[in-house]
């Protein structure tokens, strides 16, 4: 029993630290992935600005930034978190709008049919 209980917590944190590097933003809501994009407003959102603020996901749709943020050198531009910066977001039909406390607005256009982010980081 032990045993089973050590490979379950291996693989938890497995899977745990693999999602954390697997790319940007997640929020916290779940969809089937039949679900197109929908309304919603203000949801809390730690977007992923590791490698810049490029990309997002909301539930199962993908979205690009209209313009991406970076230093030049693959990272956030100054005033941004590292890995990760928190705000809400807001979704509208195809467009998703990031904010947070600092004054950031992105905003960003979904990927029909897309099952991923276009760019992986680490």
């Amino acid at each position: 029993m032990a045993g089973k209980i050590r490979l379950s917590s291996l693989a938890v944190t497995l899977l745990a630290v693999l999602c954390a590097c697997a790319g940007p933003a997640t929020p916290m809501a779940e969809a089937s992935p039949e679900t197109p994009p929908h309304t919603a407003s203000g949801m809390p959102m730690m977007l992923y600005t590791h490698c810049g603020i490029e990309e997002l996901r909301v539930d199962d749709t993908f979205f690009t930034a209209e313009t991406p943020l970076n230093d030049g050198q693959g990272n956030p531009p100054p005033g941004w978190g590292n890995p990760y910066q928190a705000g809400t977001v807001t979704v509208a039909g195809s467009e998703a709008v990031f904010r947070d406390d600092n004054g950031h607005i992105v905003t960003f256009r979904a990927r029909p049919g897309a099952t991923g982010f276009l760019k992986i980081c680490s």
